[in-house]
């Protein structure tokens, strides 16, 4: 996905926005269009320019 083509996500909501699982930080990966919880070693999608905050739907990451 290139810059161009990742989601549009409104900078004050990344701001408030917290792992569900952890209640930790969460990290915006523009090139992949998601939030990442390294606490938790999960990455949420952005789907439209809306974070999908749900485990279940999150992305496991490596290591």
């Amino acid at each position: 996905m290139s810059q161009a083509d990742a989601p549009k996500v409104d900078p004050r909501l990344l701001e408030i926005l917290v792992c569900p699982v952890t209640q930790g930080p969460l990290k915006y990966d523009r090139e992949k269009g998601e939030l990442v919880s390294q606490g938790a070693k999960l990455a949420y999608p952005i789907r439209d320019g809306v974070p999908i905050m749900l485990p279940e739907e999150a992305r496991a990451l490596e290591g």
